[in-house]
């Protein structure tokens, strides 16, 4: 198979429209259904179901998709590293997300400049679930990822720390003097409804309040008496005054991992890792 194939066919298999799909690659329609009924052939297999008014994906069709997608973003990532490696000043792109792991973040990138041979780290916050997609394309070379929540299919890992959850209320909140609560407390709560990640893929869990796309903004949510929130308890090092955390019984613990891709073979790399474990 060409990636150029794969890409036409991940566009149609997720737009599952020839028109948006072909819109999407800047390409006429007609050679991209030429071009799918090619790969078809090749692989002998169906690969989408077509009917007068909708398409479908069949079974091998949703393997494509989903070995399709991880062969893409290995091209991607084969095009980054390699450009980047030819860069004078070598450098690491850690990448966590926004608002998670702060104190832990700060003794490691800490610990490690104290490293012989440290380079720069360039850290980048993203919002719930862009950590796996970055370093699985190419764009970070390191990831904090959160079990489990976030997928480490593929990559080399090592756990940092383990820790329960607690919800986040607002100060006055009836929920707020308790001393323990449990998931049922707090996902049921009409006045405080759990909020929407909408870019988190699926691997947030959705509630149906307010829509949100980073910690700054569900945190100020919070405080209006707008959402509740589930966090990972070492969220209170950073709480404003407003905000007051009960810890929840039930809620799944939180692990905190290091990732990275199996085949990297960088010296800077293995020293942070190294770090990461030592702390």
């Amino acid at each position: 198979m060409e990636t150029r194939e794969l890409r036409y066919f991940v566009a149609v298999a997720e737009e599952l429209h020839f028109g948006r799909a072909a819109e999407r690659l800047g390409i006429a329609q007609p050679p991209l259904s030429r071009a799918i009924q090619q790969l078809e052939r090749r692989l002998g297999v169906t690969l989408i179901d077509r009917t007068n008014r909708t398409i479908a994906l069949t079974e091998p069709g949703r393997v494509l998709l989903h070995e399709g997608r991880a062969a893409l973003d290995a091209v991607a990532a084969a095009d980054r590293r390699t450009r980047r490696a030819a860069h004078t000043e070598p450098s690491l792109v850690l990448v966590t997300k926004a608002g998670a792991t702060s104190e832990l973040l700060a003794k490691l990138l800490d610990a490690y400049a104290a490293e012989p041979g440290a380079v720069a780290v360039d850290v980048q916050l993203c919002a719930p679930g862009e950590q796996e997609r970055l370093l699985r394309d190419g764009r970070a070379d390191v990831a904090l990822l959160h079990l489990p929540f976030d997928s480490t299919a593929g990559f080399d890992t090592e756990e940092l720390r383990t820790e329960g959850q607690v919800a986040v209320l607002p100060a006055g909140h009836p929920l707020s003097t308790r001393t323990h609560l449990h998931m049922a407390d707090v996902t049921g709560l009409p006045d405080l409804p759990l909020p929407r990640w909408p870019r988190a893929d699926g691997v947030y869990p959705d509630g149906p309040g307010p829509e949100v796309h980073d910690q700054v903004q569900l945190l100020q949510l919070i405080a209006l008496g707008r959402t509740a929130a589930i966090l990972p308890e070492t969220c209170r090092s950073h709480l404003r005054e407003d905000l007051v955390t009960v810890p929840v019984l039930d809620a799944p613990r939180v692990t905190t991992v290091i990732a990275w891709p199996p085949h990297s073979r960088s010296q800077p790399l293995a020293t942070l890792i190294r770090t990461a474990t030592a702390l």
